[in-house]
């Protein structure tokens, strides 16, 4: 008995203990919200969860980095190509599956007739275009400067320009006033009015403060296969990699002991900044049952199947050695920064080929949102069911493929989804 529960601690412990951790932050978070901290408190109060954020964040760059120089130098050039286009395709179609979830979801629930919200009222004025956006992602592909892609981002941004007619007319306006009480009579007005302004809009480049990990993944891809083909002349960066990489991975082993303490800070945190959940509920609960329904089927159906059809092994053995990745992302709601526990979970419980991992996993923090893409395609069609604006079979394709386009390459953190969002409605206005 004693061996199985030491065993049991030493396979799972870490798992159970950020399990456990969540459900304290939860409810600590919620019986918190009744002492009406303040933002300053709750800065204070946040700060354990802050410091997960940033050990999480400081071992991205070197890690991507070192993972892909080290890995695809030491692969050959025909198997490189082979894998990259293989997994780009199955990340571009998954992505799309999930948009097509998400689609069909919204149109059979219909969360958005009949409810009333500020959503109607979101969004107003120009936004970026999905070319602009694509246009950004190639950019961000191919950074001006590597050593301002480690801290942030291009991006497009809209500039409204207001141009006011200066030209008088000389012709006054009359208004006249319904009675009331003041005045039973009712009286006529002079008033000289000015044609209301015209606004132009314009883009001018921008940037954001997010680490542009598309390109760094591009030019470390690059390097590590140029690394590859050098020989000799190219073993010692490449000894410099793998040093640097094997490094990452004992500090994440170290760190990862932090986790179910920084976990707790960090979700209870959270829940404290979150409006009136009763309140969004009832605004917004249909719109969350939707989103939560597409996650479920895509996550735990169409996932499970595809991994079943391509290797015919059980998937929920593999999703199990995942489990600890999952609840770190759950509680930073962050691909990138779950970034390093995903890469010790599948070396180590789910036993992946190195090589593999190395550039697989980088990759797909950076392309694969498939659940952003499912959000933004759901958001979408929620805001038009809102405003009762009916969508044709055109639009509907028009906001999958906006979806999906826009998912790739957007930022690993819970920022960006809004814009999104209100690009892929406006392409259908």
């Amino acid at each position: 008995m004693a061996l199985y529960v030491k065993d049991y601690i030493r396979k799972n412990g870490l798992l159970t203990l950020s399990v456990l951790a969540v459900i304290t932050g939860c409810v600590l978070g919620f019986t918190l919200r009744g002492l009406d901290l303040s933002t300053q408190a709750k800065i204070y109060f946040s700060f354990p969860g802050e410091l997960l954020m940033r050990i999480l964040k400081m071992l991205i760059l070197p890690l991507i980095t070192s993972s892909l120089m080290s890995g695809l130098s030491s692969m050959e050039s025909k198997a490189c190509c082979r894998m990259g286009v293989l997994t780009v395709t199955y990340y571009l179609w998954t992505t799309f599956i999930a948009v097509v979830v998400g689609i069909v979801l919204v149109l059979i629930i219909k969360p958005g007739y009949g409810t009333h919200t500020e959503s109607s009222r979101l969004g107003g004025g120009q936004v970026i275009t999905s070319a602009d956006a694509l246009l950004d992602l190639v950019r961000n592909m191919i950074p001006s400067n590597l050593i301002e892609a480690t801290f942030q981002q291009y991006k497009t941004d809209i500039v409204p320009i207001i141009k006011v007619n200066t030209v008088n007319t000389g012709r006054p306006h009359f208004v006249y006033l319904m009675p009331d009480e003041d005045n039973p009579k009712g009286r006529s007005v002079l008033l000289e009015l000015t044609p209301p302004p015209d606004i132009e809009y314009k883009t001018r480049p921008s940037h954001s403060q997010q680490m542009n990990v598309l390109g760094i993944v591009i030019f470390s891809a690059t390097m590590g296969l140029l690394l590859g083909k050098m020989g000799e002349r190219g073993v010692p960066l490449v000894n410099v990699c793998q040093c640097i990489n094997e490094c990452v991975m004992k500090i994440i082993n170290a760190a990862v002991w932090y986790f179910p303490f920084g976990i707790i800070f960090l979700v209870a945190g959270k829940i404290l900044d979150m409006n009136d959940p009763s309140t969004l509920g009832k605004k917004l609960g249909w719109y969350g049952v939707t989103v939560m329904a597409g996650l479920f089927v895509h996550g735990l159906i169409l996932l499970p199947f595809f991994y079943f059809i391509l290797t015919w092994k059980n998937p929920f053995t593999y999703i199990r050695g995942l489990l600890q990745a999952m609840v770190i992302a759950l509680a930073t709601s962050s691909s990138s920064a779950t970034l390093p526990i995903t890469m010790k979970c599948l070396l180590e419980n789910c036993r992946v080929d190195r090589q593999i991992a190395r550039f697989v996993l980088p990759v797909g923090a950076t392309i694969n949102m498939d659940g952003t893409a499912l959000y933004e395609a759901v958001a979408a069609i929620f805001i038009a069911q809102v405003n009762d604006y009916e969508l044709d079979f055109g639009q509907l394709v028009t906001i999958s493929i906006t979806a999906t386009a826009a998912s790739i390459g957007a930022a690993g953190i819970p920022v960006p989804e809004a814009l999104m969002v209100f690009m892929n409605y406006s392409q259908c206005l």
